[in-house]
């Protein structure tokens, strides 16, 4: 036993031996959260083997994050995205069949609040299974998509392949916000961003993560003055006649042809100049990582004389 102590004592007293800074670098691994992100309660299982993902955000979360082998069903958007395999389950997001869920036993199952539209608790014959259900909402900032990185992260033992992925987003954007910053008042545009096209155009106002994009850019939203998502008018766009028209509608053959020759829009500054520009639909309206492929686009649309490509 002296000779145990002794050797300890030795060792305190090494040159450059910090035995403490030794104990202190053996970082505990941070505990699973126990509320998911609406705030309801979780119990994260000890290990994960199998995923379902009922909302493309969480469904690029989880692959970017090295976990998308894991993945044994997901919903009908998700299944298009690019590398999901073909012969998965695939299910409605907004209504999945809870049995054909339950026969899949996985151990975790992550959903948006699309999931849970207009009834209270779908789940819960799930969670009675043993399967962590896990609610991540549609975030309508920045700073939230990157809040529901780190929760995914962290539901998955990843937390610092989360912080990385985190890191990367927040240099793009800080990159291109730094950029917008320098854009002289007088060569400001007004954007008109449309999501839907005619006759049942889409759009959005403030409280939306687009809205907080185009700001970041130095560009200003028509439509700020509102709030949410929101359809409008062809009547409002004419009269705000914004200089560039951005647009994300993917299921007409020619989007950015169709709005060049709307009738009514002739004189609008957008449509004159032609400066109608598309922008990748995925990347603009699934709140994840990816966004940022959709801010440098739309940044480069906009001003290309301050965002060469």
């Amino acid at each position: 036993m002296k000779k145990i102590v002794s050797l300890l004592l030795a060792l305190t007293l090494l040159p450059g031996l910090n035995v403490a800074a030794l104990a202190a670098d053996k970082t505990p691994t941070p505990a699973p959260p126990t509320e998911d992100r609406s705030g309801a309660p979780i119990e994260p299982p000890e290990k994960i083997e199998s995923i379902v993902t009922l909302a493309p955000s969480v469904t690029e979360m989880v692959t970017a994050l090295g976990h998308g082998d894991q993945i044994v069903a997901c919903d009908t958007n998700s299944a298009a995205l690019e590398g999901m395999d073909p012969d998965l389950p695939v299910f409605d997001m907004v209504a999945p069949d809870m049995e054909q869920l339950a026969g899949l036993e996985a151990d975790l199952v992550l959903v948006s609040n699309l999931s849970l539209y207009d009834q209270e608790d779908p789940f819960q014959p799930l969670v009675d299974l043993g399967a962590c259900v896990a609610c991540v909402p549609d975030s309508d900032s920045l700073q939230g998509i990157e809040d529901d990185i780190a929760f995914v992260a962290a539901l998955l033992g990843e937390n610092e392949a989360g912080q990385e992925l985190i890191d990367h987003m927040q240099a793009d954007i800080d990159r291109i916000a730094a950029i917008g910053e320098t854009i002289p008042e007088e060569d400001r545009k007004s954007v008109y961003f449309e999501i839907s096209a005619a006759p049942y155009m889409y759009s959005f106002g403030d409280g939306v993560f687009l809205n907080e994009m185009l700001g970041l850019i130095g560009a200003e939203n028509i439509l700020a003055d509102q709030e949410g998502w929101l359809s409008v008018e062809a009547e409002t766009v004419a009269a705000a006649d914004p200089d560039v028209i951005l647009t994300s509608v993917n299921y007409i053959d020619d989007p950015v042809g169709e709005i060049l020759s709307r009738d009514g829009w002739a004189g609008v500054t957008a449509v004159a100049e032609e400066r109608v520009y598309p922008i990748d639909t995925n990347a603009s309206s699934v709140p994840d990582q990816n966004v940022v492929k959709a801010l440098e686009q739309m940044a480069q649309a906009v001003y290309p004389d301050y965002y060469k490509k």
